[in-house]
C-alpha cells in the first residue's frame, strides 16, 4: 500500500517534506512518518497519533545560543565597563601627576626630582593616589630595597602636601652597604662587547668621568669642548664639575650622529635595558659570571675606589672629582678595599724612561734597593686598576 503524502507541514506549512521511516502500531498496522526539512517537525500521516517535534530541540539550541550570546555580551559589557573604569582611573592619576609636576616647579623643587616617576610607579603597581592606605599597602608589598621604598614615601608625602591631606607614613630605614667594585678588566670587557657605538661611548664616558649615569645621559654636545667634558646638570647631591678625558673617548663621541642637543637622547630605563641584554650576552660568551654583577653605577664606584687608592685616601681630592656635596658620601670609598700582596702587579725600573712608563701606567713606587752601582726601584699597582687617568 502506497503511503499518501501530506500536502504541507502542519507546523510551518512548508511543502519540503521527506519520509522518516514507519511507525508500527499494536494492531500490526503501520503509519508513514514524515519530516519537515524546513522546521524539523516530525509527524505521522495519516492518523497523526503521535508526533515528534525536532524543532523543539532546535529551538532549545537556538535559545541556548541566544542565552550564551547574551552572556558573552554581558561579560563583554562588564569587561568594557571595568576597562573603562581602569582607564578612567589611569587618566585621573595622570592628571594628578601632571598637577603634581606643576606644583613641584612652583614650590622650587629640583627639576631633576624623581618624585613624579615614583608616583607613576605606584600607579602602575595599582595604588590609588587618593587613598593613603592603598599606597602604604602597595609600597609594603613591592619587592625593592627599603631605600627605594623610602623614596616612594617621600614622593607621596610631597603629593599629599600639595593636596593638603595628612597621613601616617610607614617607617623605612636606608640600608647601609658597600658597593660592588669590579675589576677594570671586566669594565673593558663590557665596553668591547658592545655592538652599538652609542652604548660603547656611553660606558667609556662612565669609566673616564666617574659620573652618575643620569649625569652622562644629560650631557649635551655643547658640554664637550676639546678634551674637557662639563657636567652642567648634576643629579641630586652632586656638584657641577669639569673633567678631562682621553682622545679615545672624544673620538668615540664624535663618531655618534648629532641628531639631538643631547649626546645620548634616550631614557635611563631604555639604556639600562640595552645594557642588561648586552651584559648577559657578554657573560655567556666570555664565561665570566662576574659581568652580571656590574651595574651602570659600578663604573663610578670603581673610579672612586681607584682615586682613593692613588691619592692615599685624600678625601678632598676624591670628593672634588666625584662631585659630592657632602664628605660623608665620599668616605665610603676611603679604605673600601684592603689589597693583599697577591692582588698587585709588580715591576722594576732602573732608568728614567722605565720609571716614566711605569708611572704613566699607574704603578706606584714602594721600595728601592741598590745592587752594586745600580739602583733598582720597585713599583706596583693593584690588579683591579690598570691605569690612572
Amino acid at each position: 500500500m502506497q503511503a499518501v503524502a501530506p500536502s504541507a507541514c502542519p507546523e510551518c506549512g512548508s511543502e519540503r517534506l521527506c519520509k522518516d521511516g514507519l511507525r508500527y502500531l499494536a494492531d500490526g498496522s503501520q503509519i508513514q512518518r514524515w519530516l519537515c526539512v524546513g522546521c524539523g517537525y516530525r509527524f505521522s500521516y495519516p492518523g497523526n497519533r503521535k508526533s515528534y517535534n525536532l524543532s523543539g530541540n532546535k529551538n532549545k539550541r537556538q535559545i541556548c545560543a541566544i542565552l550564551q550570546e547574551a552572556k558573552n555580551l554581558t561579560s563583554a559589557a562588564e569587561t568594557k565597563t571595568v576597562a573603562g573604569e581602569i582607564e578612567g582611573k589611569q587618566q585621573d592619576a595622570k592628571g594628578l601627576v601632571v598637577r603634581f609636576m606643576a606644583w613641584l616647579e612652583k614650590e622650587g623643587y629640583s627639576k631633576v626630582s624623581n618624585y613624579p616617576n615614583n608616583l607613576k610607579t605606584l600607579v602602575r603597581l595599582g595604588a590609588n593616589l587618593l587613598d593613603p592606605e592603598s599606597v602604604k599597602e602597595v609600597i609594603g608589598k613591592h619587592e625593592v630595597k627599603n631605600g627605594t621604598k623610602l623614596q616612594y614615601v617621600h614622593a607621596y608625602s610631597a603629593f599629599l602636601k600639595m593636596l593638603g591631606k595628612p597621613w601616617n607614613p610607614p617607617r623605612y630605614k636606608q640600608e647601609e652597604g658597600l658597593p660592588y667594585i669590579p675589576d677594570e678588566a671586566d669594565l673593558d670587557a663590557l665596553i668591547s662587547a658592545c655592538r652599538s657605538r652609542r652604548m660603547a661611548a656611553f660606558l667609556q664616558c662612565l669609566k673616564e668621568t666617574f659620573a652618575d649615569p643620569g649625569e652622562v645621559l644629560k650631557l649635551r654636545w655643547i658640554d664637550v669642548s676639546g678634551n674637557v667634558i662639563t657636567i652642567n646638570q648634576p643629579v641630586k647631591g652632586h656638584l657641577p664639575r669639569r673633567i678631562e678625558v682621553s682622545n679615545k673617548l672624544v673620538a668615540m663621541l664624535n663618531s655618534l650622529p648629532k641628531t639631538s642637543q643631547r649626546i645620548f637622547p634616550t631614557s635611563y630605563q631604555t639604556m639600562f635595558a640595552c645594557f642588561d641584554k648586552m651584559r648577559r650576552r657578554a657573560a655567556e660568551l666570555q664565561k665570566n659570571p662576574r659581568l652580571l654583577s656590574v651595574q651602570l653605577r659600578s663604573f663610578r664606584h670603581w673610579g672612586g675606589t681607584m682615586l682613593a687608592y692613588y691619592t692615599n685616601g685624600n678625601v678632598l681630592t676624591v670628593k672634588a672629582r666625584l662631585g659630592h656635596k657632602r664628605v660623608e658620601n665620599t668616605m665610603k670609598y676611603i679604605g673600601a678595599i684592603n689589597f693583599k700582596d697577591d692582588e698587585f702587579e709588580v715591576a722594576t725600573a732602573t732608568t728614567d724612561e722605565e720609571i716614566k712608563k711605569l708611572g704613566a701606567a699607574g704603578f706606584v713606587k714602594y721600595d728601592e734597593r741598590r745592587i752594586g752601582e745600580t739602583a733598582i726601584s720597585y713599583y706596583r699597582r693593584p690588579k683591579r686598576f690598570s691605569k690612572y687617568e
